[in-house]
Formats: structure tokens, sequence, C-alpha cells
């Protein structure tokens, strides 16, 4: 039986006119959706809700990433009010998208779900507490920052775990992590293409930690200058780092393929691994041969 892409089933709530004429969204979390999605299919007996749990767990995802955009939203972009009515019209989203969720898996009698990722969100929120009051005191390194990212990323999903048995129970949490830790690690490398969002990014933290005192201090104290953050993340070989990162996680997901109990749900997982191992188009050709 063919499987309808999640994102297509979400658009009827991601598409609400009234959400998409005054806000925009977060990026829809494509790639651990169609994980968790490939991996609940190959399992027995799930049926219909190997496409439910996806579909609720996308617009769960969804809200906590929308709030999270009025956190972050920098000021002044657009005039007072409508930059207001963008910041009420994301909270407004961020909430219809956890009603969904509830709503899609109380209909279905899936009760026990609901209070799993809802004990997920819980977690989530905790670990971005810590994340955030670290980031303010400039106690993070690099490391605790992906660790963190990665954590934030695959909270909700990790949360399925209880559905597997066997070698799918003992791989799912590693393969949630390094999946949610490449998709960080790709995301800091498209960041290194927009200055205006390198403040609190991992090379901010790579340079705390490896960098010259001057170097740390001058970041303490213009944390927002976007052209002393860009003289640094290449004074550092930010990307070149950030390459080597994302290819040996990558790498490792990749090791893992062999060990899954269906060629066919391997080579569909592959597939979601190829963006990782090639890398952004803007990333030099050569830096990406000399890793692999």
């Amino acid at each position: 039986m063919t499987r309808k892409p999640i994102a297509q089933l979400a658009r009827k709530y991601t598409e609400y006119d009234m959400i998409a004429r005054h806000t925009d969204l977060p990026a829809f979390p494509e790639g651990r959706v169609r994980l968790l999605q490939a991996v609940l299919a190959d399992l027995q007996d799930l049926g219909g809700q190997a496409e439910l749990y996806p579909l609720a767990t996308s617009l769960v995802q969804l809200g906590l990433d929308t709030h999270d955009l009025v956190e972050n939203e920098v000021s002044g972009a657009k005039t007072p009010t409508k930059q207001m009515r963008a910041r009420q019209m994301k909270v407004l989203a961020g909430d219809y998208f956890s009603g969904r969720f509830y709503h899609l898996l109380s209909q279905a009698g899936q009760i026990e779900t609901v209070k799993r990722l809802s004990e997920a969100v819980c977690e989530v929120n905790r670990i971005k507490m810590s994340l955030y009051g670290k980031m303010k005191q400039m106690r993070m390194n690099a490391e605790e920052y992906v660790s963190y990212g990665s954590a934030i990323r695959g909270g909700l999903f990790m949360s399925f775990g209880h559905l597997m048995s066997g070698m799918y129970a003992k791989l799912w949490p590693e393969l949630v992590e390094r999946f949610s830790r490449c998709e960080l690690l790709l995301q800091e490398l498209l960041r290194l293409q927009r200055p205006d969002e390198l403040s609190g990014s991992w090379g901010v933290w790579h340079v705390m930690g490896e960098g010259s005192a001057e170097d740390r201090r001058a970041l303490e104290e213009r944390a927002d200058d976007h052209g002393l953050l860009r003289q640094l993340m290449d004074k550092y070989g930010v990307a070149d780092k950030l390459v080597a990162l994302l290819r040996q996680s990558a790498g490792q997901l990749q090791a893992m393929l062999p060990k899954l109990p269906s060629d066919k749900l391997a080579a569909e997982l592959a597939s979601l691994i190829e963006p990782f191992l090639n890398g952004p188009t803007w990333v030099p050709a050569a830096a990406i041969k000399e890793l692999g």
C-alpha cells in the first residue's frame, strides 16, 4: 500500500487561511517525520496508526517550533502594528497545532499516546530552559550545544520507543539522536550563509572554546555584531569543521543501516541520509571530497 506523505496530510492544518495570511511558519520537520513514518510502517499491527502518529507528532513539533519563533523574533523588521500582529498569530498558530494533535489522537482513542507526547513536550521545554540558561551565562561549549539541540529536535520522536521491540527498540534511540544531530549540523552550516542568524550559533560556542582571549572577549562584548561574527567564523574555519562533524555523524548513521531487520527500510532511510552526506551546495566540493 502506498503511504501518503505526512507533509501532504498536514497541509490541511498548516495552510489554514488566517495563519498563512498573517505570519510565516517554521520549516516542516520533514526528515524526522519521514524517519518515524518509515519505521512505524515496518512494524506489525499498527495499521492506520503508522500514519496517525507521525501526523500528530508533526503538529506538536510545529507548535513548539512556531512558539520558538516568537521568542527568537528580531524587532524592527516590520512596522510595530504588523510585527505585533505576526507575533500574536504565531502564538495562536502554535496553540492551534498543539490543539489539533490532541484532537486527532483523542478521537482515535489514543490517550496513552497523548500522555507520552505531552510528557515529551515537557521534557523538551525543560531542556530548552537549560540550554537558554547556559547560553545567557556564556557557559556553553560547542559539543554541549549540539547535544542539547539534538535532544530538543528528537525529544518527541523518542517517545515512540515503547511501540518497538527487538532490534527496532535497540536501534531507535540512536537513530533518532544521530538523525537529529545531522539535521542540526546541516542547519548550522546553512546559518553561515545568513549573518543575521549567527548569534548563538555553533560557531560562536566553538570560538568561545577554542578562540584567543581577545576574540572571546570581543564575542562577549559584541555578540550581535554581524561583521565580527562573520569574520570570526572565517578565521576559525567554522564551515570546514561543521562539514567534518556532519560527515562523521552521517557516516555513523549510515553504518547503522545494515543492522536494520528490513532491507526495504534500510534503503528508505539511506535516501533520508543522502543530503547529510552531500552537504549544502555552497560548501566547496573539494572540502566534501576530502572529508569523504
